[in-house]
């Protein structure tokens, strides 16, 4: 790992696929401490975390706690795999990269295009998203003009510099910080019955137990729970992206990966614990207004709506504009390794990956209008095709530790700065547990778990044949100019 350079370097310089900028990379470290704590913190709290919780209440009754605790516990032991491996080296690629070393170029290339994909196909889900919010608001814009401007805003900042993205998603995620905790505030003082001039009589704890008890729908009702909030947690790997754009890159790994632990269980646990003590879980008012907006409501407290609508409405922003950055560094890390046009491998005076981000911009918005043109066809096969994805990158996480592990410790074993626990075990548990809830989605046909795990792996067959190919083309050596990222990091520091 090598620190930013101060020496300036010229435009021809940066441009290069190959050339060593920040961190071996091109990019440049332009995230403060602050930036990167923020989207540590906010990468984990999704927009699905508000509008897709009811659905998993109204299954799972106040089971869904279980549900949202064995999801939150594999999110963080896969964290906990990342951050051995990125804290030991850190780059724009993370998994992909590691991928790409440990297992090899097929392995990179597969599950780096598989990410991207479900980034951009993620954009144009939450551009329709924001844009059906602020249609309510403005109706006079069409919906569709909604998605176009909100689409344009976040790329013009994302194309700026990586600075102006951190500074926005800084606000983002702040509101989205500050939002959760004060529901998890006031909704704790309304469940101990301490809230001043609030009347919930039928807020508390018995609320769990008391409506079909704790479990209503039976065991198995967790294990579908699983399969409803497990994709609400993807993003939290987005720090360790975005790390290798700032000052001390080691640093902000360890401290996102040592600070997984009480985000989950606070935004996660904590907001959903609130919810179903405030108001039994086979409220009608759950299903219809939405979990947290029913919540709010039971408390009598005004605009209910319009405040969720809001902070929905930022969740949505903040997913777009992690969605854009994150879906353009993965290709940029493509085309640094040879595994994309070598166009997305360079960089503007700024640092910014220009043709990265157009090109993923651009497929979001052939992907929007797919979801206006052909919602039940076309974008349904994109949104169901790219659903397991999340699965697929944990998985991949998994078996590059137990590679990347002896490889760091044969070379430098000082740079095992935060390590997996109960190494190997705790790995081929989690693994097993990752295959487990894939092979359960194929017996689920009441919420399209079978038709989302076909797609996607559906999908998943076809890149990892282009890759097998592709390698066979090139005779498993890669262009002169396509070193993998840790690589050439080495070569830098030396």
């Amino acid at each position: 790992m090598t620190s930013q350079p101060t020496t300036k370097t010229t435009e021809k310089d940066r441009e290069g696929p190959g050339d060593p900028g920040a961190h071996g990379s091109g990019l440049q470290a332009g995230l403060k401490n602050r930036h990167l704590s923020m989207i540590a913190i906010g990468g984990v709290i999704g927009a699905g975390l508000f509008v897709g919780s009811s659905s998993g209440i109204a299954t799972a009754g106040p089971g869904i706690l279980l549900s949202y605790a064995l999801v939150g516990t594999l999110v963080v032991l896969v964290m906990r795999m990342l951050g051995e491996m990125s804290a030991a080296n850190p780059t724009s690629g993370s998994f992909s990269a590691h991928a790409d070393r440990a297992l090899g170029s097929w392995a990179g290339f597969s599950i780096g295009w598989l990410y991207w994909f479900f980034w951009v196909v993620v954009l144009a889900v939450e551009a329709t998203a924001g844009a059906v919010i602020l249609e309510g608001w403005i109706p006079a814009v069409p919906q569709w003009a909604w998605a176009l401007i909100v689409m344009v805003v976040l790329t013009a900042t994302n194309l700026v510099s990586v600075g102006s993205y951190g500074e926005f998603e800084f606000w983002f995620a702040g509101i989205k910080v500050v939002a959760i905790a004060a529901f998890i505030v006031i909704g704790g003082l309304a469940v101990f019955g301490v809230l001043p001039g609030v009347d919930s009589d039928q807020a508390g704890f018995g609320n769990l137990t008391e409506h079909g008890g704790f479990l209503p729908h039976g065991a198995g009702a967790i294990l579908t729970g699983v399969l409803l909030v497990v994709f609400s947690f993807m993003g939290s790997e987005i720090a360790t992206l975005a790390a290798g754009e700032s000052e001390n890159p080691q640093q902000a790994v360890t401290k996102a990966t040592n600070s997984i632990i009480w985000r989950v269980a606070v935004f996660y646990l904590g907001s959903i614990l609130v919810v179903v003590s405030l108001l039994p879980w086979d409220s009608k008012s759950i299903t219809e207004d939405g979990s947290y907006v029913a919540a709010l409501d039971s408390l009598g407290i005004p605009h209910a709506g319009q405040i969720m609508n809001f902070i929905v409405l930022t969740s949505v922003l903040s997913c777009l504009n992690s969605g854009l950055y994150t879906a353009s560094r993965m290709a940029f890390s493509l085309g640094q390794r040879g595994d994309a046009p070598k166009a997305f491998a360079r960089t503007t005076s700024n640092g910014v990956p220009r043709t990265a981000i157009l090109a993923s911009v651009a497929f979001g918005f052939v992907a929007v209008f797919f979801n206006y043109k052909f919602p039940d066809s076309v974008f349904l096969f994109l949104v169901n095709s790219s659903g397991a994805v999340a699965l697929f990158v944990w998985l991949v996480i998994c078996f590059s530790q137990l590679r990347m592990r002896r490889i760091i410790q044969a070379e430098a074993p000082e740079k095992l700065v935060v390590k997996m626990w109960l190494y190997p075990y705790l790995t081929w548990a989690t693994a097993a547990l990752i295959v487990f809830i894939l092979g359960y989605m194929l017996t689920d046909t009441e919420h399209d778990g079978r038709t989302t795990i076909s797609l996607s792996l559906l999908v998943a067959a076809v890149v990892l044949i282009i890759a097998f190919v592709k390698e066979k083309v090139r005779g498993g050596r890669r262009p002169a100019d396509a070193a993998p990222a840790d690589r050439r990091d080495e070569v830098s520091a030396g």
